[in-house]
Formats: C-alpha cells, sequence, structure tokens
C-alpha cells in the first residue's frame, strides 16, 4: 500500500467525524478507513467511491474490513461490494 496518502485528500471529513482525520495512517487505521469510505456510499456514488479504495487497498483487504467491521455499513453496500469481487454475498445486519 502506498505511504504516502492523505485520507483528507481522498474521502469527506464527515465520514470521520469523531477522529483527527489527518491523524489516520492507511496501513494501522484500515478498519476504520474502508468502512467509514462506504458508510455513505448509494449504488449511484458506489462506483466512484469504491475505485477510491481500490486505490490504496487491495480488494481482499477491502471485502474482509468489510465483513469484520462493527460500523454502520448498509447490506447494500455489502452487498454492492460482493458483486463487484465476484464473491459470497455477505450481509451487516439480519433482514
Amino acid at each position: 500500500m502506498k505511504k504516502d496518502i492523505h485520507i483528507q485528500e481522498i474521502f469527506p471529513k464527515y465520514l470521520f467525524w469523531d477522529v483527527d482525520i489527518a491523524s489516520l495512517d492507511i496501513n494501522h487505521d484500515q478498519d476504520l478507513i474502508i468502512p467509514r469510505a462506504l458508510m455513505a456510499t448509494t449504488s449511484s456514488t458506489f462506483a466512484d467511491d469504491i475505485l477510491r479504495l481500490e486505490a490504496i487497498y487491495p480488494k481482499a483487504v477491502i471485502a474482509r474490513e468489510l465483513k469484520a467491521t462493527k460500523e454502520k455499513v448498509s447490506n447494500q453496500v455489502c452487498l454492492l461490494v460482493a458483486r463487484r469481487y465476484h464473491i459470497k454475498q455477505f450481509l451487516r445486519f439480519a433482514q
């Protein structure tokens, strides 16, 4: 993963309302960055949002972090990711 990446230049600051976005490290904080980057995505913005993540992280890391997160990522986002990566569908919340 690239080292000189500043999250605040890639993602909206409001996604990281409770942390100092400038202090986030792409390697150490991937468990926070990945789900938050997709929290506010919709089916119409997903393509752009996921491309920003894929410029930083491998697809396997993105999928792994979304499956493990406790953040409020919608089931719709999880299904979009599974479809994009051709992996088994997974959900964050029981239906």
